[in-house]
């Protein structure tokens, strides 16, 4: 009898390994979800690229303009109708750096079936590699379509770049890179005195500008103060 207390429980060993080895393998997935949630979305790189702050900067003028906005954004496409030609003749003539943040807003994002705000966004940091004016062309070239629907497919994202001189952002806009970071660039952006942001936003010298649809009032006549 006394042996028989000794005898080692085998079944009991092999369910608390089994217990052990579920713990384990639960342990390291709620790690790599936890590590999944909060590693930094790749960002991209390159001379005409912000490292601190995404922004893509074009020109080099005394005057700072910021725009903040989504290639699905139907507000952000009638901004480029009425303000793109006044920005882009300041950009031509040294009288501003601009500094454009293209972010995809997560409901935009989905909003079109094929998350067009995120695959747009990113293929303009694809661009902006090469090239700040080319990303910039690519970015005007895009709102002239005024995307609706399903927007555009990432070949014909492509064809834009490489009209826009970054034919090797191809590959880039193929496997959308920089989406990721996109999305999380939307939590960046600017608020306005009631504490509110969305897209278009527009900052000019470091001021939050209310967008009132007057040219003059909200861009021009702030510059070279």
């Amino acid at each position: 009898m006394a042996a028989a207390g000794n005898k080692t429980n085998w079944f009991a060993v092999w369910v608390s390994a089994a217990v052990v080895v579920v713990l384990v393998g639960v342990g390291a997935l709620v790690w790599w979800m936890n590590s999944a949630a909060t590693s930094p979305a790749a960002a991209p790189t390159g001379s005409s690229i912000e490292a601190d702050t995404g922004a893509i900067v074009v020109g080099d003028g005394p005057d700072e303009v910021e725009i903040w906005m989504d290639f699905y954004c139907p507000h952000c496409q009638d901004f480029e109708d009425l303000y793109g030609p006044t920005i882009s003749e300041l950009v031509e003539s040294d009288a501003i750096t601009l500094r454009v943040q293209p972010v995809a807003l997560s409901g935009l994002n989905a909003a079109s079936g094929t998350r067009f705000s995120e695959r747009a966004a990113s293929a303009m940091y694809c661009v902006a590699e090469e090239s700040g004016q080319a990303a910039y062309d690519f970015m005007t070239a895009v709102f002239a379509t005024h995307p609706t629907g399903e927007g555009l497919t990432n070949d014909e994202l492509a064809q834009f770049a490489a009209d826009a001189g970054a034919p090797d952002a191809a590959e880039c806009i193929a496997d959308e890179e920089y989406g990721a970071f996109a999305l999380s660039q939307a939590q960046k952006l600017p608020k306005n005195a009631e504490g509110a942001a969305g897209t278009p936003s527009l900052v000019v010298n470091g001021e939050y500008v209310t967008i009132t649809g007057d040219v003059a009032a909200d861009l021009t006549s702030r510059l070279g103060q």
